[in-house]
């Protein structure tokens, strides 16, 4: 077995990977359900169909993304001909996190080993059951040795940080996104780190406020919450905010009905530690919506907080949970003052119909990408990289640009034999004035 160099190898393990996703889906989507009560409709959409979309396009475009790619070669090299190699990096970690455990466990995994590296999973402990299926599926498709599943918690994943890696792709918090690039230093291992931030969601005066809720309160909810890309806060000017918040309450309403905690399509928080930091986070805050939180099922209601402190807990971290904070502004010139005390974030969004105002927005701030009158929606194009900048992740990935991340690219110049100029070597006495006109020329 040579899945270093075999690309027929990779491809052939690919869809013998298709398969066994797709043979696994409904004990898939019951993981999901049992791990944090993630209705199939949402785990189809944000999990199983991406997972079997990227596996597609992969096994279609890897033997193209394998190909060496000519290049332009440069005129001092005159006469050769000049390539790019996708070379793999050789062992890889990937640890994964809990919000979506099957998918960014999976889609990481699907790069790398199209890359040509063998591979060591780290799915999250927080959500044993989806660990356990990821664990069954690489079982049956990969021999060991290619690709395995190392479960565990913290002990686990410290242990596998302190080896030798050639490459380490991380998706989880700041914080430990942090203690992962110290470890990757000692070996000058390099990383990809999927993180979040403080994703803010700017409303100005001219959006379509009954569509910005509607697509607000998806992009939010969904999952809970727990999404490192949904809004974190909301930006909105303040001759507007009265009649937002009146759209929000009849959009959540619509979505998951009066009671919410009944409804099958809202997921509940993934364990008792995430759901105590979320309800101490409304500790003195002025709730205008939901609220309410129930210990014994770990579910808190879709909640929107009316103007807290920018000191206030509730903005001081990102939230990461069906909480909603809804801060006014006057002038556009507020938005800077109060984005900027915040690291650069993992997404922005603008809902506005005014193009100057969208432009100055989409220029002005730094971030790892958004969208414009919609949420989270960005993530689902393939032909778009996704990751963060500054505080909010390194590296980025999804479709093409997840093959260039697992790959090393190898630059080469096949020189010709039938030509040899003289001028680039020594001695180079009378040579200076012709040397600097031709390199004017590269």
């Amino acid at each position: 077995m040579n899945f270093k160099t075999d690309i027929s190898f990779r491809k052939q393990s690919l869809i013998k990977l298709l398969d066994t996703v797709i043979r696994n889906e409904d004990a898939i989507l019951q993981a999901l359900y049992n791990d944090f009560k993630k209705s199939a409709f949402e785990a189809v959409l944000t999990e199983t169909s991406y997972v079997t979309s990227e596996l597609k396009n992969t096994i279609k475009s890897i033997a193209s993304l394998a190909k060496p790619k000519r290049v332009f070669p440069s005129l001092a090299n005159f006469p050769s001909r000049d390539y790019i190699y996708s070379e793999p990096y050789g062992k890889v970690l990937v640890i994964a996190p809990w919000n979506y455990p099957y998918q960014l466990a999976l889609c990481p995994l699907i790069a790398a080993v199209a890359a040509g590296n063998q591979v060591v999973v780290k799915p999250s402990e927080l959500t044993p059951q989806t660990a356990a299926i990821i664990a069954k599926i690489v079982a049956e498709t990969f021999d060991a040795d290619h690709v395995d599943v190392i479960q565990g918690g913290t002990d686990v994943a410290n242990d596998l940080l302190t080896q030798r890696w050639d490459y380490i792709f991380f998706t989880g918090s700041v914080p430990v996104g942090k203690i992962v690039a110290k470890a990757a230093a000692e070996f000058l291992t390099p990383v990809t780190l999927e993180l979040g931030g403080k994703n803010p969601c700017i409303i100005d005066q001219t959006a379509s406020l009954k569509l910005a809720a509607k697509r607000i309160v998806w992009g939010k909810f969904i999952n809970a919450g727990q999404t490192c890309i949904a809004p974190d806060y909301i930006l909105i000017q303040n001759k507007v905010k009265a009649e937002f918040i009146a759209q929000v309450k009849e959009e959540i309403t619509t979505a998951f009905g009066e009671n919410p905690q009944l409804s099958a399509d809202y997921p509940r928080i993934v364990n008792h530690k995430n759901w105590k930091r979320l309800v101490d986070l409304l500790f003195e805050t002025d709730i205008v919506l939901g609220g309410q939180t129930d210990a014994a099922s770990l579910y808190i209601a879709p909640t929107v907080v009316d103007e807290p402190s920018l000191d206030s807990a509730i903005m001081k971290e990102e939230i990461f949970g069906p909480l909603l904070p809804i801060i006014s502004y006057e002038s556009p010139d507020e938005l800077h003052d109060i984005i900027s005390k915040y690291e650069k974030p993992l997404s922005l969004y603008v809902f506005s119909t005014s193009s100057d105002f969208i432009e100055k927005t989409l220029t002005r701030f730094s971030f790892g990408g958004g969208c414009v009158n919609d949420t989270v929606i960005h993530f689902a194009n393939h032909r778009l990289p996704f990751g963060g900048v500054g505080h909010s992740g390194i590296g980025a990935y999804h479709g093409k640009f997840s093959f260039r991340t697992f790959s090393h690219q190898k630059s080469i110049v096949k020189k010709a034999n039938w030509l040899d100029l003289p001028l680039r070597y020594a001695p180079y006495n009378g040579k200076l004035k012709l040397i600097k006109k031709l390199l004017k020329w590269l």
